[in-house]
């Protein structure tokens, strides 16, 4: 039984690759691919949870192979099965079905199909592959490729500003989560030692010696888990990106958006209950989180304009009470919950266009005002909240004003660095650290200080490049050497062998090259290469984005590429006790994907630079 676990990958895998073989205009057999696919996986995942429950429904692990194995590391795909994951494999493969034959029908005739179809087969065994996962690791690699897929579909009509511009807005939001969720890898290597997998989670008397004696740790990795659920189940303070995510075609906000990626976060604290049920405060802090997102989102929906805003924050109103039933150990009742409500939301968001168009009528002429009475105190507080509702509790303003502003001021600070004088200040002094490294004179706590002030530079080179408007080579390159200095900076603070670093060097070297190959050739061939807007250059040049983006996945270190694989290494490096150095780091990450997918966005996404292409209105 525990040899068909792979079986749930393979299938959605080979869907996607007959998807992409089949010609863009064929859009039968599109369909059918995409619709066959999702048929098969829900037989087979239906048959299989049946069969596993009337075996006992004993919990299966299986470690499938290793990556990269290393002293007192090792990097392995590991696949659990339980009835956590038999609940969501069964609810996604319906879900997926019911959306695909959806699809085939309500996207006729659109330029995107092939994309749409392609997208969703993608983002199927992303998901799949986070359900089944046995670790870290391996959830880490479908969490990713869930992001991916999901700025692909809000992006989806690419020719439009908006959808572009709110694609860039939940990819910013995804990367605090991805940043989390490998700050919680790299705690979790010092405190177990090893790539721990969630069965080992299970055994309660060792993971609760291991809470109590190394209790600041076991806190840690818990925030970290809960930022990275709450921003991928869209709970307070993150709420405001999913109402944005709705610029994409109805079906995918319907698997996304409502049923099963907005769901993930319950998942991972599921899968991750065992380790942090140990500690009461995180747990009330967990409920407390849940609570507060329920009211607030309730009040937020009841005043949408928009019915998809509305159901968005409906969905969000009841992931919050799930947190609740999650934090209590109510796990069958989250179970059927998560179900009820992805059923429920899903349903609507399909039947949503044709029910907007029956009552379109009976909105504009049969709606009266309520007669209230503008006195007391309970009405001034009940037109308080109604106003900050309105406004959403001005949850993207300060997400903006106190989260990325800051940032986007101090890399304004280094703006008078240009190419010519980045290589004249920080050209010699990369060589002075490279030879001070070789010598290795210098004490433990000088080594130390020395690598926070390499890392340092690597958050500015990263800044510098997020804030650039005119080149985007000087940009794309600046990313590259933020990895560099990153390196350099983690080579100081601890010795080790060389073959991690040229790992992680190698990821971002091919990504270098070919990435800047990419926009030499585009700007022999355009004249409006720069990042002071939108230009959408993919309409002319489909290979070079497809390209130039797997470019900038491996510069900002995609799963499972060399620099991802890198990054994970780097960062078992770093002692537990160095926050600056990791805070630095993280950072730096942050913003060298953000940047790499700005680049992307600006050049080859949006209304086209060129008037004999259809250009949709900006507020379209």
């Amino acid at each position: 039984m525990i040899n068909i676990l792979p079986i749930f990958l393979i299938i959605p895998f080979l869907g996607l690759l007959g998807s992409l073989l089949v010609h863009r205009r064929n859009e039968a057999l599109h369909s059918r691919v995409a619709f066959g696919t999702a048929g098969i996986q829900n037989i087979t995942s239906i048959t299989f949870t049946l069969y596993w429950v009337f075996s006992g429904g004993e919990v299966l692990n299986i470690k499938e192979f290793v990556i990269y194995s290393a002293p007192e590391y090792e990097f392995f795909v590991d696949f659990y099965f339980d009835r956590v994951t038999a609940v969501f494999l069964v609810v996604g493969s319906v879900l997926t079905f019911l959306i695909t034959l959806y699809s085939r029908y309500y996207l006729h005739r659109e330029e995107g199909y092939k994309r749409f179809f392609n997208t969703i087969l993608f983002f199927y065994l992303g998901y799949n592959i986070i359900i089944l996962s046995g670790n870290f690791e391996t959830l880490f690699i479908g969490w990713e490729v869930l992001g991916l897929s999901s700025f692909l579909l809000i992006a989806f009509y690419r020719d439009r500003y908006l959808p572009v511009r709110n694609a860039y807005k939940v990819f910013s939001v995804y990367r605090v989560s991805d940043i989390a969720m490998i700050l919680a890898m790299w705690m979790s290597h010092h405190l177990w030692h090893h790539n721990v997998t969630f069965l080992e989670l299970n055994n309660y008397d060792l993971v609760d010696a291991e809470v109590h004696s190394h209790y600041g740790m076991s806190l840690f990795i818990s925030i970290m888990i809960l930022i990275s659920a709450s921003v991928k189940s869209a709970q307070f303070p993150f709420s405001s990106w999913l109402p944005r995510a709705m610029e994409g075609p109805t079906p995918s906000s319907a698997i996304f958006y409502s049923s099963l990626s907005v769901h993930i976060g319950v998942f991972f604290l599921l899968r991750t209950f065992p380790f942090w049920e140990h500690l009461d405060v995180f747990r009330w802090v967990v409920g407390i989180a849940g609570f507060g997102t329920s009211i607030i989102a309730t009040f937020i929906g009841n005043v949408q304009s928009t019915v998809k805003s509305q159901i968005a924050y409906s969905s969000i109103a009841q992931i919050g009470l799930i947190f609740i039933e999650v934090a209590l150990g109510l796990e069958i009742v989250a179970l059927i919950h998560f179900s009820g409500n992805a059923f429920l939301r899903t349903y609507q968001l399909l039947v949503s266009p044709s029910t907007v168009t029956y009552l379109i009528r009976e909105q504009f002429y049969t709606s009266l005002p309520k007669e209230t009475k503008r006195t007391g105190f309970l009405r001034k507080l009940f037109n308080s909240i109604y106003v900050f509702s309105v406004k959403e509790w001005n949850l993207d303003t300060y997400q903006f004003r106190f989260l990325w502003n800051p940032f986007k001021k101090l890399g304004k600070t280094f703006y008078f660095l240009n190419s010519k004088s980045t290589g004249f200040i920080l050209g010699p002094a990369f060589l002075i650290a490279c030879f001070v490294l070789i010598e290795g004179s210098m004490s433990e706590d000088t080594l130390h200080l020395f690598s926070n002030v390499l890392a340092m530079i690597a958050v500015l080179l990263s800044l510098r490049s997020f804030i650039e408007r005119k080149s985007p080579i000087y940009s794309f390159s600046l990313v590259a050497f933020s990895h560099l200095w990153i390196a350099l900076a983690v080579s100081f603070n601890e010795h080790f062998s060389y073959s991690h670093t040229i790992i992680y060097i190698s990821g971002v070297a091919v990504s270098l090259v070919v990435g800047l190959a990419v926009l030499i050739k585009l700007r022999k061939s355009e004249s409006h290469v720069d990042l002071n807007g939108f230009y959408g250059h993919v309409y002319e040049h489909k290979s070079l984005a497809f390209i130039f983006l797997l470019s900038c996945l491996g510069l900002a270190g995609f799963p499972v590429t060399p620099t991802f694989l890198g990054e994970d290494l780097i960062f078992s490096h770093i002692h537990k006790d160095q926050i600056w150095l990791t805070l630095l780091v993280a950072l730096s990450a942050i913003f060298s994907g953000l940047s790499t997918i700005r680049i992307y966005i600006r050049l080859f996404l949006g209304p086209h630079t060129k008037s004999y292409h259809p250009v949709a209105h900006r507020s379209s």
